[in-house]
């Protein structure tokens, strides 16, 4: 299985999101290939994020993800405490630090939905950090220095022993990441 974890306001029909499913539908047709739309709270998103593990498991299915932003961070948690191998792109390290800025009326520009961040979110998402990366085998982490969202550094720091990929300059988008699917296709060992 693998499983594409979007970001904070983001949805499977994100830039990335479409590439990576166009790009496992061509090259991995046999690929359990899963992109759910994230609930707004992270206690939520986590309680689906592990049903498509549970299934997998019960299928006998390698687990695999791939996450971006506050997927990444979710990504972690699940490579860490559930098994499997992630790729991280531009990763959130943080975001409990980050909601902050975002308390109080939401809406998800690809989804339209209206939602209120509230301060009992903050404590959700923080309950699913991975402060030590235990496993660094299992990570593959992109990172482009001109994210303009998240600070790349964080990332640099917190997963300096895992496989890293950095470029100069992007942003957080990922400029060029279609032109990664394929070493993500074989660090995450597909079908």
């Amino acid at each position: 299985m693998l499983l594409y974890i979007h970001g904070f306001n983001s949805s499977p029909f994100s830039d990335k999101a479409v590439i990576t499913a166009k790009y496992m539908a061509e090259h991995h047709p046999s690929l359990s290939f899963h992109q759910p739309q994230l609930p707004n709270t992270p206690k939520a998103a986590m309680a689906l994020l592990l049903e498509y593990v549970a299934a997998a498991r019960q299928a006998n299915e390698p687990l695999r993800y791939i996450g971006s932003s506050l997927g990444g961070y979710f990504a972690s948690y699940l490579a860490e405490h559930h098994g499997g191998r992630a790729v991280l792109v531009n990763p959130a390290v943080k975001p409990y630090e980050l909601f902050d800025d975002f308390m109080g009326p939401q809406c998800n520009p690809y989804t339209g939905e209206h939602y209120v961040l509230q301060p009992v979110h903050k404590d959700e998402v923080a309950q699913f950090n991975t402060p030590v990366i235990r496993h660094p085998d299992r990570f593959l982490v992109l990172l482009q220095t001109g994210d303009e969202v998240l600070d790349y550094r964080q990332a640099l720091k917190k997963y300096h022993h895992c496989q890293l990929r950095i470029e100069a300059g992007g942003d957080h988008s990922f400029v060029g990441y279609e032109q990664h699917l394929q070493t993500i296709s074989q660090f995450l060992h597909l079908p």
